[in-house]
């Protein structure tokens, strides 16, 4: 089963919650209003999770309704 890397550049995030409403699973709103993607670790200033191909298409959708563009989803290579 191949992995896949989600990321988020938080510090852009403008805390529309359009990823929340989609993908709560993966993602909410923490305590200064902006997204957070559950269970990712920071990396710099990227936040990363690996999920599985069944978890790829939601997080893909959560990507595609970020009006900033801050989301993106990678097969792990």
């Amino acid at each position: 089963m191949s992995e896949h890397n989600v990321t988020q550049l938080k510090k852009d995030c403008i805390g529309c919650g359009a990823c929340a409403a989609i993908t709560p699973k993966y993602w909410e709103m923490d305590e200064q209003g902006l997204a957070q993607l559950k269970g990712s670790v920071q990396k710099g200033e990227i936040w990363e999770l690996k999920v599985s191909e069944e978890d790829k298409e939601c997080n893909e959708e959560a990507a595609a309704v970020c009006p900033v563009n801050i989301i993106h989803v990678k097969k792990e290579e």
